[in-house]
């Protein structure tokens, strides 16, 4: 089986940016043993201390012997493949690439002297199909950071070795659902919070911090017969205070609630992932990657709640949904530990 063309959804907001401060590309790949692997490929611009990073992280099921490489090359090459053509590649030098052709198919070759990994993918599911990025028109603002998910559940072929690593052999060739996003920005987020969680149709994505001296989210909800998103102006709070929105952040417990509605619905989001579980990576600032500087689980436990009313009646629960084996993300100010040696227990 092929990837289909994509023409319907371009690709323009997952492409490089020239003129970002930084871009920052993530793969999630559930593997059939219940793994996870994630590749990151981000580019810092002017950075003067470690302004390039590919990563390699390997999390095995029950989130023991997690396998990590951060390697700070000296060197990405992001460019389009084509002229007027959402092709593009992000190459490594020395290591491997990562490259999306016009059918917004994605090929992955990566190799270091401890691991190696080959993909393609056969699929693509968009953000949706009333819009192409969680920012719908919000994409198009002067916006000192944006977030994009280029596909929540994509099919793909693997081939992967880790040296002196016990792996299952399922882990090792066969199918695999990737997740992709995309950041790129002008400046840099203080803290943020990011949640993910996918089962068959069924999937929830969020993300959102602090930004431009507000708090504001980006979140979507699908299934089978319930799609919708929530952003700005209803995903906002200003001086601590929202009509809409309102959201608690505990590293301390591992755990992220969030409440957002509009005029006809609500959305209850609450997020706990045991410790233990939590790797550390190294995200962007503006002097480059820094690391310890961000907390992940894949062990996260994501329990929602879904409401909608009339114009003048009490909200009614419609929905209730429950997620394991949830990605739950804290990041700089959301992450004490942030820039000390301390590792996550």
């Amino acid at each position: 089986m092929t990837a289909r063309p994509d023409r319907s959804i371009t690709m323009e907001h997952h492409t490089p940016h020239s003129n970002a401060a930084f871009e920052g590309y993530y793969n999630k790949f559930d593997l059939p043993s219940g793994a996870h692997l994630i590749i990151i490929i981000c580019q810092v611009k002017d950075a003067i201390s470690k302004p390039n990073t590919i990563s390699f992280t390997y999390v095995p099921k029950d989130a023991s012997k997690i396998f990590q490489r951060e390697l700070f090359p000296e060197r990405i090459d992001m460019r389009r493949t084509g002229q007027g053509s959402n092709a593009f590649i992000l190459d490594v030098p020395g290591i491997g690439y990562a490259k999306w052709n016009d059918d917004s198919s994605t090929e992955y070759e990566v190799e270091h002297d401890t691991f190696s990994f080959r993909a393609k993918t056969t699929s693509r599911a968009p953000w949706s199909a009333e819009t192409n990025t969680p920012e719908g028109p919000l994409v198009h603002l002067p916006l000192p950071l944006h977030w994009h998910v280029q596909s929540l559940a994509s099919q793909c072929k693997f081939d992967m070795k880790i040296r002196d690593e016990e792996v299952p052999p399922e882990d090792l060739s066969g199918q695999a659902t990737l997740h992709q996003e995309k950041n790129w920005a002008f400046s840099f987020p203080p803290a943020h919070i990011w949640v993910q969680c996918r089962d068959g149709e069924r999937g929830f994505c969020c993300a959102g911090g602090q930004i431009l001296g507000m708090e504001a989210f980006l979140l979507g909800y699908r299934s089978n017969d319930l799609n919708f998103d929530f952003r700005p102006p209803f995903a906002v709070r200003v001086g601590g205070i929202s009509p809409f929105m309102t959201y608690t952040t505990d590293w301390e417990n591992r755990t992220f609630e969030l409440s957002v509605q509009s005029f006809r619905r609500k959305i209850t989001v609450k997020a706990v992932a045991p410790k233990g579980t939590f790797f550390s990576l190294a995200p962007p600032f503006q002097d480059g990657h820094r690391e310890n500087f961000l907390g992940q689980s894949f062990q996260a436990d994501v329990k929602i709640k879904i409401y909608e009313s009339g114009w003048v009646s009490q909200w009614n629960l419609v929905r209730e949904d429950h997620f394991k084996g949830a990605s739950l993300e804290f990041a700089g100010g959301y992450y004490p530990p942030a820039g000390s040696e301390q590792r996550i227990n």
